[in-house]
């Protein structure tokens, strides 16, 4: 008899898991050591050492959210919260030790930076273990580095901006990334300059009841253009893991950020992360968040329109099946005239799984003439399956044109019989019928990622229907 964590691995097949081997490794459980033991052994400069100790003692005081998604299994106890997985980063995958390049052989990281990248970060654990960048960007003057170099190399520009956008005050997690941040990227583009080809980072959990909490940074300046992509995965275990990230964004007068999630976590990794930008006067913001796996997801992307003419787009897809809870959704909050905001979610559920839009849309006095629209799909499969809507809106001016609308459907028999009469099998017209839906966000993705994404919702089909 195959044991669970076998089973679940047959159906998610990033699900497998290399001997686990580290230089170093937290005792389980947060305490003031272990974040001050964090700090030392990255040689961080005495303010980031108070930053997170400061955020550990916000971390403590604050409860656990009871307004969403059931977090009552997380356990902080059981968590560890470091893992180094080797001494130093590669420079080349070659310089990585083989279990740890063999994994991204296996998940075709390699290969995808060779083919569409101008650059690519790889975290193992806590730590970032491979980083590359074009060398017509490096020249361009495009900073790419993971958040410890990004500290070590430019020690002003992270002191400013680090917890400018998203502070430790503003919820348990964001809390608990600031006390014991590990990895992540810190992104610099100059004044008018295009990255046209993506930069990625690719985060994977390996060690059994690890938590992962990378600290993303990235300041684009005026003019300049950046597409930021961010895939994940993690092994099955019986035991729980927990990914808590962070990220800001600074986006100056006239720049424009594309931000890429293709979030395929395993069913036993709870996904709590904040993610917000600022955007300057006639800058764009655009958030991409495919959201496929996990146990457990709350995730609001956000943008703060504070420049006249700051522009937001945010395209968000849940999908969830047996066992998942999906919380996702938008936040946008204007304040600035002239400012644009447009939310499209679509979600799916499907064997008794359950997805929740929750949305905040406000506008803030002296932000006039704001245009704004929020659109909420639905696709429920089965009679076990659930979808909620929470939509907030505040508006303190009277002429903000502001609308929400909000569907729920169910795949139609007569669609599947028409699509099975021409030779589909139940699940693949099914599959079908949710690529026509999602079918906004695939068109927003680059090419090899829209088929990525349309293999792991066939995965996820598998068995979903009947």
């Amino acid at each position: 008899m195959r044991s669970a964590e076998q089973l679940a691995v047959g159906e998610y097949r990033y699900g497998f898991h290399d001997p686990e081997q580290y230089v170093y490794k937290a005792p389980r459980g947060l305490t003031r050591t272990v974040v001050e033991e964090i700090s030392s052994l990255k040689g961080e400069p005495q303010w980031m050492r108070e930053i997170r100790l400061r955020a550990y003692e916000i971390f403590l005081q604050k409860p656990v959210p009871t307004w969403g998604a059931d977090l009552s299994g997380v356990d902080f106890d059981a968590i560890h919260y470091y893992v180094r997985p080797t001494d130093r980063p590669g420079r080349s995958w070659e310089d990585l030790p083989e279990e740890i390049r063999r994994t991204f052989d296996r998940l075709g990281i390699p290969e995808a930076e060779k083919r569409f990248l101008a650059g690519l970060g790889a975290q193992y654990e806590s730590e970032m273990v491979y980083h590359s960048l074009r060398e017509s960007l490096k020249r361009q003057g495009v900073v790419f580095l993971d958040m410890d170099s990004g500290l070590r190399e430019f020690p002003d520009l992270v002191r400013e901006y680090f917890g400018s956008v998203v502070p430790a005050e503003d919820n348990k997690f964001a809390a608990l990334n600031t006390a014991v941040w590990s990895g992540g990227s810190f992104i610099y583009v100059p004044k008018g300059v295009q990255v046209d080809v993506p930069l990625q980072a690719y985060f994977r959990i390996n060690t059994k009841a690890m938590g992962q909490f990378e600290r993303t940074l990235i300041i684009a300046d005026e003019g300049s253009f950046l597409h930021y992509i961010e895939g994940c995965t993690a092994p099955i275990y019986s035991e729980d893991s927990l990914h808590a990230a962070v990220v800001e964004i600074i986006v100056r007068r006239g720049a424009r950020v594309r931000y890429t999630t293709i979030q395929n976590w395993s069913t036993n990794v709870y996904n709590l992360v904040t993610k917000r930008a600022l955007v300057d006067q006639e800058a764009t913001m655009e958030w991409v968040d495919g959201n496929i796996g996990s146990k457990v997801t709350m995730k609001y992307p956000a943008a703060i329109l504070k420049g006249r003419g700051a522009r937001a787009e945010i395209l968000s897809m849940a999908m969830a099946g047996k066992g998942q809870q999906i919380d996702a959704g938008a936040k946008v909050i204007h304040l600035a005239p002239d400012t644009y905001s447009h939310v499209v979610s679509k979600s799916i559920s499907h064997s008794g799984g359950r997805t929740s839009y929750r949305g905040l849309v406000r506008v803030r006095s002296g932000a006039l003439r704001v245009r704004n629209s929020v659109r909420c799909d639905a696709l429920i499969l089965d009679d076990r399956s659930r979808s909620d809507t929470y939509p907030h809106i505040d508006i303190q001016e009277p002429d903000a044109q502001v609308g929400h609308e909000a569907t729920a459907s169910r795949i139609g028999e007569e669609q599947l019989f028409y699509l099975m009469s021409r030779g589909l099998r139940e699940s693949d017209a099914a599959a079908l019928v949710v690529r026509g839906f999602i079918e906004p966000v695939l068109e927003e993705l680059p090419m090899e990622y829209a088929v990525e994404l349309n293999r792991l919702i066939e995965l996820q089909m598998e068995g979903a229907i009947g």
